[in-house]
């Protein structure tokens, strides 16, 4: 009984080689700018201050205390909490932080020329 040799066939193309290449966004650019220039951490940071100072820190870890305790520590998952804490967490940042972040990015933008 003869052996089969292996069937010999070109390599399966890659899917990524065939899709052209596509300029990135205004949104990357401005993400890429910010990470390269050492800008996003530093606007990370006095976020998280200004979150701290303001108090919502403590009331975002006193929600989370107040659902744990509600359903059970045992019956509580990090992906079930974060879904029930984010919208609330993300709603109740204060306008004067978001208005200070959003005008150090403006800086930032007509600093960078972008």
């Amino acid at each position: 009984m003869k052996s089969k040799s292996s069937v010999n066939r070109p390599p399966t193309p890659d899917v990524l080689e065939d899709t052209p290449e596509r300029e990135p966004t205004l949104q990357e650019l401005i993400n890429i700018k910010l990470i390269e220039t050492g800008e996003k951490e530093r606007l990370m940071e006095l976020l998280r201050e200004r979150l701290v100072d303001c108090g919502w820190k403590d009331e975002m870890k006193s929600l989370c205390r107040a659902f744990v305790k509600k359903k059970g520590r045992n019956n509580v998952t990090v992906d079930e909490l974060i879904h029930v804490i984010t919208p609330k967490g993300r709603a109740s940042v204060p306008d004067s932080v978001k208005a200070e972040l959003l005008q150090k990015i403006r800086t930032f933008l007509v600093s960078a020329a972008l």
